[in-house]
């Protein structure tokens, strides 16, 4: 993009999606872009995402936002990882955190040592040797620890309001000239010789012109679904479930460090914690269980009293073939569907506005090559996210109970089953086209979903055998005693929320 180029950019829909899109384009090209918002105060957004990955950080540096200020506007608490109870099998539970887990002996991985440790009968729980567990099993959290104030190894992210975040986000972008405009979409007027969008017309014969449009308006897909008839890739085959219920209750006094997700008869349900009340959810299976039994199984599974009612979200799996097609980018629902397993939809809304920002060029009549990569590398990365939901499912004990053994039936993506296999011979992971998920987050979803290696790598014998159980024991006792020394997860927010309520006095 050249210093004369400006883009006139129409972003059709509100919500984390559609503001997060105006804060980043409105921070990242500046005086080179005019960027409007269109959205209407009738139509209201699914906004059940809360919990999110550390990714998170990159959005909220990149765009120079305060984290003090963040945890007050939004009500955040931290995140450490995921629990997942009865995935396995009823009883079992295990913590897919976030950071490293163990240490490696120079070019002896971690997990090969335990492997190795495993065998000699001296090896504990995989969760053992990750300071993440360990504080998340305690409850304790700080962002610093010690006297000298030095930044603790913990990796985490957020747990916040979406909406009180969507606020926040559109503050920060009509700060920066992102102009807003309340209407309702009627039609999508697209120039009759390329097939590009040229205009949107709304309510009162209203009509806003762009040159890059970027879809934001959920399920409905307005512009690339609706008006350029872009198709959808249906992965219910992979994932089966088709409907969430989500309903908010009251907070309770122990705020964990961590999102619950516990396994139910026909889909999981989920517990966020935030420091004005606690997320509460159910995704199931509509073809196993009915809404009705999913209500009521939700409303005797929750901490707390309920502040509404649950309400019904139907959804399918998948995405947009094309992300990205003439002069239109649809992020978030818009693009797909993407289960809330593992809090991914923000970060796909991120990476999304990443690759668009280092594709996107002042001539938008020349973008064929640009559009190509963007479509291909958005389809490796949604897949390759898919593939990590679909291992929670697909490797289960959970048999005689008709959604799971469903589940354990399901013919996986030759990608997901390439992974697997490697993993069960010795332990190893290869990562793949920049895919999310790294190594450590394979390896203790694997193991805790069942899935064993039947062997480990050569290196690890480089350790004498008598030097593998001392060792395994040094790390676990020494992340243990770490955590202990930090203050509980409630006490840290609280301090930090006291904090920004001083710098406000």
């Amino acid at each position: 993009m050249t210093d004369s180029t400006s883009l006139d950019i129409v972003i059709a829909g509100g919500g984390t999606a559609g503001w997060t899109a105006a804060a980043i384009l409105a921070r990242f090209l500046g005086n080179r872009a005019t960027i409007t918002l269109v959205e209407s105060d009738a139509i209201g957004t699914v906004g059940v995402g809360e919990a999110t990955i550390p990714q998170i950080h990159n959005l909220i540096i990149g765009l120079g936002l305060d984290q003090d200020e963040f945890l007050r506007r939004t009500n955040a608490t931290f995140k450490l990882g995921i629990e997942f109870s009865d995935w396995l099998r009823p009883g079992r539970r295990y913590i897919h955190s976030f950071g490293q887990v163990g240490r490696g002996v120079g070019l002896i991985p971690f997990r090969q040592l335990w492997l190795r440790g495993r065998h000699l009968g001296v090896a504990g729980d995989y969760g053992d040797y990750s300071y993440n567990i360990a504080a998340t099993r305690l409850g304790r959290f700080a962002t610093t620890e010690g006297r000298d104030g030095k930044p603790t190894e913990l990796a985490y992210a957020y747990h916040f309001d979406a909406a009180l975040f969507a606020a926040m986000l559109r503050d920060y972008a009509e700060e920066r000239g992102v102009r807003r405009v309340e209407g309702l979409i009627e039609s999508v007027e697209r120039d009759g010789e390329t097939g590009d969008i040229r205009a949107l017309r709304l309510d009162h014969d209203r009509e806003v012109a762009g040159t890059l449009f970027i879809d934001c308006t959920g399920f409905r897909s307005l512009l690339l679904g609706n008006a350029l008839g872009v198709p959808f890739v249906d992965w219910r085959r992979f994932l089966p479930c088709d409907t969430a219920l989500a309903v908010p209750s009251e907070t309770r006094p122990e705020l964990r460090p961590y999102t619950q997700s516990m396994a139910r008869p026909a889909g999981w349900q989920w517990r966020i914690p935030l420091q004005h009340r606690t997320g509460n959810g159910h995704v199931f299976c509509s073809e196993f269980m009915s809404v009705e039994e999913a209500s009521e199984l939700l409303l005797a599974n929750i901490e707390g009293k309920p502040l509404a009612d649950p309400r019904p979200i139907r959804f399918t799996s998948g995405h947009r073939q094309d992300f990205w097609s003439h002069n239109c980018v649809a992020l978030g629902l818009a693009a797909g569907f993407m289960e809330p397993l593992e809090s991914t939809s923000i970060h796909l809304v991120q990476s999304g506005l990443g690759r668009l920002l280092t594709l996107l060029s002042g001539d938008l009549s020349n973008v064929a090559t640009a559009r190509d990569t963007f479509n291909r590398l958005s389809t490796i990365e949604w897949q390759r996210i898919r593939d990590f939901i679909v291992l929670h499912y697909i490797a289960n004990e959970r048999v005689g109970e008709p959604f799971w053994d469903h589940c354990r039936a399901i013919a996986l993506p030759a990608t997901l089953a390439e992974k697997i296999e490697l993993f069960r011979e010795a332990g190893a992971f290869v990562r793949e086209e920049d895919e999310l998920f790294l190594d450590d987050s394979w390896g203790q979803v694997m193991i805790g979903q069942g899935i064993m290696p039947h062997s480990w790598s050569p290196l690890a014998d480089n350790v004498p055998g008598q030097d593998v159980g001392p060792f395994l024991d040094t790390l676990a006792k020494s992340y243990r005693i770490k955590a202990e020394t930090l203050p509980s997860h409630r006490d840290f927010v609280m301090s930090m929320r006291g904090n920004v309520l001083e710098k406000h006095a």
